[in-house]
């Protein structure tokens, strides 16, 4: 079986890629529109970037309003900076978010209508050159061509996509890494884990896709809790910031599964970080994914050391499962109940975040394809 396998143009990644991309960054243009949030300008990570533009003559224009999960606004506001600033690419320091809203930002200005029109259409168009700079070791969304923006008006996210998205350029620089908090680094962590596992266990997965995906999982087991309990050690740093390349990568050619298509309801709803929301869904969704695929899940165990001889693929597969458990209680990953989600309105909301989650389209790339009962018994199991 034949197979696409989508990757950005140019990956620049360990200690100082910023300063090695300098002269690719040049070639793009002018003047770049940067994407951010106001707290990567109070950290220093914008002004190490604006430093280099300054070195190589480039000018910019700042938005740094991105301070929280992407929305439909935050796009129209960036479209009217870059444009009234006659900007000619965008470069994303931060998150997830920023660079999701950098993607939007940049599909718009070559596309007709709003972002919200192409909810489940593929974007056209080419955008002007993407220039992303992760300052955590999570999303991949700078491996990706795929944007997460919430519609205001509808109270739902979107799910964005198109070869045109993939980033021009990807600088993986783990220093831009070390000022996130410990929570940070935990829930952006387990958010690497879940594309790798889920990419690893979907249905469209390949074999290059598959070769990202289990050496993803082998890095985050091995420096997930190390870089959690110490932000300074920049060995596992830099293993983290691989590991969620590899992660993106993976899922950017494999797609998610279950536990993405669930958690967007709960973060457009609730408001919970997708990070964290992954970590809340992932226990109980790979005990569902499991019994669809056990002896991937085997594979898994194999990865990280669980596996024993003479373990069936379910005995294996099951102690994958526990070692995830295991490894986001010592992160500290919070409850629906301790992040404050009311339980009432939760189930109240039931059948909407089933029929969302559904309609994402992410819950039947999983092997064991999932009916609506199941979503909901899911989503019902988070309050055990």
């Amino acid at each position: 079986m034949a197979n696409l396998f989508v990757i950005p143009k140019y990956i620049f990644t360990g200690k100082d890629a910023l300063n090695l991309a300098s002269d690719n960054i040049k070639k793009l243009g002018k003047k770049a529109l940067i994407v951010t949030d106001d707290m990567m300008v109070k950290l220093g990570s914008v002004k190490r970037l604006t430093d280099l533009l300054d070195s190589i003559s480039v000018n910019y224009e700042i938005y740094s309003k991105v301070n929280s999960e992407p929305t439909d606004k935050m796009v129209s506001e960036g479209i009217e900076i870059y444009k009234n600033d006659n900007c000619n690419f965008l470069i994303a320091v931060g998150g997830g978010s920023p660079i999701d809203t950098m993607k939007a930002i940049g599909a718009m200005i070559t596309n007709t209508g709003k972002i919200t029109d192409y909810l489940g259409k593929v974007i056209p168009n080419d955008p002007p050159p993407l220039v992303t700079i992760p300052t955590t070791a999570g999303t991949g969304s700078e491996a990706t061509q795929f944007t997460i923006i919430a519609d205001t008006e509808k109270n739902i996210k979107m799910l964005l996509k198109g070869p045109n998205l993939m980033s021009t350029i990807a600088i993986v620089d783990p220093v831009f890494t070390s000022t996130a908090p410990p929570k940070v680094t935990a829930a952006t962590g387990i958010d690497a884990l879940t594309h790798a596992i889920e990419s690893y266990t979907s249905r469209k997965a390949q074999p290059m896709s598959n070769i990202f995906a289990l050496s993803a999982v082998k890095r985050i087991f091995k420096n997930l809790l190390r870089a959690y309990k110490n932000g300074d050690d920049m060995t596992a740093r830099t293993e983290l910031s691989i590991a969620a390349l590899e992660a993106g990568i993976a899922f950017n050619n494999a797609s998610v599964t279950i536990v993405h298509g669930m958690s967007r309801p709960i973060g457009a709803l609730y408001h919970v970080p997708h990070g964290l929301s992954n970590a809340m869904l992932l226990s109980e969704c790979l005990k569902f994914a499991l019994l669809g695929a056990p002896e991937k899940f085997c594979d898994l165990a194999s990865e990280i050391g669980g596996y024993k001889e003479g373990m069936s693929y379910i005995q294996a597969g099951k102690v994958f499962v526990g070692e995830v458990e295991k490894l986001c209680k010592s992160l500290d990953i919070q409850t629906l109940e301790e992040f404050g989600v009311n339980k009432g309105l939760f189930f109240k909301n039931l059948d909407k975040m089933t029929e969302d989650a559904l309609a994402s389209g992410s819950p039947q790339n999983t092997i064991r394809i999932p009916s609506s009962e199941d979503i909901k018994d899911i989503y019902k199991a988070l309050w055990k």
